[in-house]
């Protein structure tokens, strides 16, 4: 039993410094191939105002909200982590209703020293042939009536609204939202199925150039529900909306997708120069699955006083963003200080602004939506 013991006792020592050896390796590689920031280091980002142009809201129906999660959502790992990163579980949107989950939202704002408010957007779902909410194959649904009337209930929030422009009453539901203070339409096509290419839906664009609403349409690969078709999000499609006159903000600079053998972040870029009024933003590209993204968006010239700061909460909440992805471009101090930080805005904020995103993307979604303090 002894040696039993003592073999144990041995192997675990030698695995311990096998561990150390390794762990110091991985530090000597690190600082032998250290890089830095993207770009060079401003000072942190002050007034005017920091907007987060890029946060979900989400519910299961809870309190009457009229939201769903599909059944193969629910049951998806993925469900719980969404959750967890909302801070809310289950039982409590069943009992205080599915507000919370933007009433944490503004909690988190509120305690943020850098973002001064978040743009909570509605996620309109599939439309059958008849324009009617397809709930068969909708992922999820969060409706603009909802968002609207919790979004108005806290100062440091605005609200996005979501309308399928296959819906007959496309165009009213757009003007209801402008009315009620929506601040852009948000789509995401390859879960909403909408083809913005689709030239049936030019009445709905020109509406939108008439009442001055921007367009912020996902683009790239999508790999946060159980399915996608991401032919729908190649940026290229977008170019009806441009040339109908309508802002274009193209989420996440198309990251990880790709369309006819090219990049879709290559095919956004060259769109950049044709259209004055299409804008992109930074959200989820320090997620795990996006390294490489931030720095292209910062040092490409093609993006330069094109891009929005957005979070994607809640996946910054997530295990998909740590700066520790990052050891080639922080140091070990910074990462660890900033791994620290509560605050999910304040973490992310201070990540960003340690990679290098300079102070007017911070403050560009205030500009480009013309928002000024409730």
């Amino acid at each position: 039993m002894k040696s039993a013991a003592a073999n144990r006792k041995r192997w675990l020592r030698r695995l311990g410094i096998t561990v150390v050896m390794v762990a110091a390796l991985l530090v000597a590689s690190c600082a032998m191939f250290f890089e830095g920031p993207y770009r060079a280091v401003t000072s942190a980002p002050k007034q005017p105002m920091v907007v987060d142009v890029h946060c979900h809201c989400a519910g299961i129906g809870g309190g009457n909200s009229g939201c769903f999660v599909s059944k193969n959502l629910q049951s998806s790992y993925k469900f719980g982590i969404y959750l967890k990163a909302f801070g809310v579980t289950r039982e409590q949107l069943l009992a205080e209703g599915d507000g919370i989950t933007i009433r944490r939202i503004s909690e988190h704002v509120g305690r943020s020293t850098n973002v001064a408010a978040a743009l909570v957007l509605a996620i309109d779902g599939v439309v059958d042939d008849q324009g009617r909410l397809d709930t068969n194959r909708t992922e999820f649904y969060v409706p603009n009536e909802f968002v609207q009337r919790e979004t108005a209930k806290f100062t440091n929030l605005f609200w996005g609204a979501s309308i399928n422009p296959y819906r007959p009453d496309s165009i009213q539901r757009l003007e209801w939202a402008h009315r009620n203070g929506a601040r852009l339409v948000k789509w995401l096509p390859s879960i909403m199925l909408i083809d913005p290419a689709d030239e049936r839906i030019a009445p709905f664009y020109k509406r939108m150039v008439e009442l001055e609403m921007p367009l912020l349409s996902h683009t790239g690969q999508e790999r946060s529900f159980t399915h996608a078709r991401d032919e729908l999000a190649d940026p290229v499609r977008l170019e009806l909306p441009l040339k109908l006159g309508v802002t274009v903000i193209a989420a996440h600079i198309a990251s990880t997708g790709s369309n006819d053998n090219e990049r879709d972040v290559d095919r956004l870029a060259k769109m950049m120069a044709k259209h004055p009024k299409l804008y992109s933003e930074i959200s989820s590209l320090t997620q795990v699955n996006k390294l490489g993204y931030l720095k292209e968006a910062l040092l490409r010239p093609e993006f330069q006083g094109r891009l929005l700061y957005g979070t994607d909460f809640p996946l910054i909440n997530t295990a998909l963003v740590s700066p520790y992805f990052f050891p080639l471009n922080l140091k070990a101090g910074q990462m660890a200080d900033i791994a620290a930080i509560e605050n999910p805005w304040d973490r992310d904020v201070a990540m960003k602004h340690a990679l290098g995103v300079p102070d007017d993307i911070f403050h560009r979604t205030a500009e480009v939506l013309k928002l000024a303090p409730k």
